[in-house]
This record gives C-alpha cells, sequence and structure tokens, in this order.
C-alpha cells in the first residue's frame, strides 16, 4: 500500500503540501461517504463531491475504489490504536497491575465501542471475502495491536512476581476478548442502540479485569 506521503519526492514543498492536503481531504470524505453509503453504494464521484475535488483528482491519488477503501480502513483503524496509546511504549513504573490493565480496557472500550467503528467493521466484514486485505488490516491494527501491547504489560508483572508465569500473548488474548467479546458482538448484531453507555462500559472494564486477575493474580499468589 502507497502511503500519503510516498511517491511525491522530488517535488517543491509547496507541490508537496498541496497534495497532502488534497489527499487528506479525499480520505476524510471518503470516510464519510462509504460509512453512509457502504462500499458497494460508494462511488468516487459522490467521494470527489464531498471532497470539493475533481473525480480526476481522486483518481490520480488513489487507483480505484478498492484502494482507496483499503486506505481508508487503514486510517480509521490506526487513528484507534494511536488514541488508544497503542503505538507508544508503556511506562509500567509505580503502576500496579490492576490499575495499568483497568486503564487499559476502559481506553479500548471508549475508543472502539462508538457507531463510527463498528459502522467500519461490519462494512469490512461485509466485504472481506472479495478484499481479504481489509479483514488483515482491521484485524492487525486493531485486537492484534491491543493484544501484543497487554502481552508487554503481563510478561512485564510476571517478572515482578504480580502475575503467574505464563505465556503473556495467550493471556493477553484472554484479556482481550474478555473486555471486548460482549459489547462488540452486542453492537456488531444489534446495531448503534446496543453500544454500552460511558458507565456500563466503565463497570464492564472493571470487572474483566477482576476475572482476569482472579485467575493469574491469585495464582501467582498461591504459588508465592
Amino acid at each position: 500500500m502507497v502511503s500519503i506521503t510516498q511517491g511525491i519526492t522530488g517535488m517543491s514543498n509547496g507541490a508537496e503540501t498541496r497534495i497532502k492536503r488534497s489527499q487528506i481531504k479525499i480520505l476524510t470524505a471518503a470516510e464519510d461517504v462509504f460509512l453512509r453509503n457502504g462500499f458497494v453504494g460508494t462511488n468516487m464521484d459522490a467521494v470527489a463531491e464531498q471532497a470539493g475535488v475533481s473525480k480526476q483528482t481522486v483518481y490520480a491519488r488513489f487507483k480505484s475504489k478498492e484502494a482507496l477503501f483499503i486506505q481508508v480502513v487503514e486510517q480509521m483503524t490506526g487513528g484507534a490504536a494511536h488514541d488508544i496509546g497503542e503505538d507508544v511504549e508503556d511506562d509500567f513504573e509505580g503502576t500496579s497491575v490492576e490499575d495499568f490493565l483497568t486503564n487499559a480496557a476502559i481506553d479500548q472500550l471508549s475508543i472502539v465501542m462508538t457507531p463510527r467503528l463498528m459502522r467500519l467493521r461490519r462494512m469490512v466484514i461485509g466485504e472481506v471475502e472479495r478484499f481479504p486485505e481489509l479483514g488483515k488490516s482491521l484485524y492487525e491494527n486493531g485486537p492484534q495491536r491491543s493484544i501484543r501491547r497487554i502481552a508487554k504489560a503481563i510478561a512485564h508483572y510476571s517478572r515482578l512476581g504480580e502475575l503467574r508465569e505464563t505465556d503473556p500473548y495467550t493471556a493477553a488474548t484472554h484479556f482481550n476478548w474478555l473486555v471486548m467479546g460482549g459489547p462488540t458482538n452486542a453492537a456488531m448484531l444489534l446495531g448503534d442502540t446496543a453500544i454500552p453507555s460511558e458507565r456500563a462500559l466503565t463497570k464492564h472494564a472493571r470487572e474483566s479485569v477482576e476475572i482476569f486477575l482472579a485467575a493469574f493474580r491469585e495464582a501467582a499468589r498461591a504459588l508465592s
């Protein structure tokens, strides 16, 4: 996948800036149009009109509707990961395992459980047979990044003796779906009205951490 900044080297700074702005405008417009109309119901004319550019400009920046759609998916999922903090190195010093996991769970639920990202998820699932790279992008920028982040934390707290020794990635996978499984399935199948309130999400996050630690922290104490 060609990124926004690739392929425009050798130009003046002014020309490069204009191209970047044009691409950002198109991606922002395409996100709105795809989420509103779905992949099949979207055409490049609608994207161009929303962005305030010509259809030729859209095709010059993104060669096809499929390429544009993939870029939108990567931008949305990557942006969510950035908001959660999954693209930065966590500092565990001075933070208990319970506090870290609780904060991570609340952040993840707050960012992911939105109508915008639930609509994206439904749309990608609907197109994954034709465009398997969409599902791969959504998985790698969503659950996979969350699991890797939690796995690092579990490895850290295991070394401190706060959690029992286990495979960090497997334990992180259990934690991720303990947190995300129920709310995500409800919203996916029942629609945006099934997205829990902020208070309910916080309660669910705390309960998920309690269940996880009942298995992993208590075992560590029994072995100490």
